[in-house]
């Protein structure tokens, strides 16, 4: 990866891990501020997919920035690593400014790290999968796999949920919809995971092509 590659995504991955982090403490402040502890506001900071899916981009930039020096910096670097990450950004992107933006009005710090992990983070990071991942690697059938990180956390929300009574987000509040429905919704979030993966791999072979047709021709 070249030089500017490495800085943008040293500066994105500064960023992401500061918003992340600003987060976490606006959390904990908001649980303390009614009368529950840091421990609350921790619980509730990972039950977001938006806040876990922001720590796998802040990570696949941060493994940018310091190449392929061990394990997890390798598996961040692997191409299909990082589309089933631009994936899952992309949908949390668009179902936040779709679905949830109009829900709460944020002011202040809490602005900031709203707009970064929800608008900044995805476009960084989708900027860094078009121009510094390789994508001639990228095969139809990993789409598949990359469903197990959506399908995943969506037992997760639902087993936190049993214990306490929370759910992260409205389309699956059980106690509001009910098993059924919130099954219908997650179904329906997943089939948007999986059109926007086919859009990724689709527009990663078209560039791969354009790359490879650039090399053969003659000068």
């Amino acid at each position: 990866m070249s030089t500017r590659f490495r800085l943008f995504a040293a500066a994105a991955a500064a960023l992401g891990w500061f918003a992340l982090i600003l987060q976490w403490l606006l959390s904990i402040q908001l649980t303390m501020a009614n009368g529950q502890g840091a421990l609350a506001g921790t619980w509730i900071f990972f039950g977001f997919y938006t806040i876990l899916t922001n720590i796998l981009v802040a990570l696949a930039f941060t493994a940018g920035a310091l190449g392929p020096r061990g394990a997890l910096t390798r598996f961040f670097h692997r191409p299909g690593t990082c589309t089933a990450v631009a994936m899952s950004i992309v949908v949390v992107s668009a179902v936040y400014n779709v679905m949830l933006r109009q829900l709460w009005h944020p002011q202040g710090w809490q602005l900031f790290a709203d707009a970064t992990l929800h608008d900044a983070m995805p476009l960084a990071f989708l900027a860094y999968w078009w121009f510094a991942v390789p994508k001639a690697s990228l095969a139809w059938r990993q789409i598949i796999a990359w469903q197990g990180y959506p399908v995943a956390y969506f037992a997760y929300a639902l087993a936190r949920g049993a214990v306490n009574g929370w759910y992260p987000y409205p389309f699956l509040d059980v106690t509001s919809l009910g098993y059924a429905q919130v099954v219908m919704n997650a179904l329906l979030v997943l089939l948007f995971f999986i059109a926007v993966a086919l859009a990724l791999v689709a527009l990663a072979r078209w560039q791969a092509r354009r790359a490879a047709q650039t090399t053969t021709q003659p000068a």
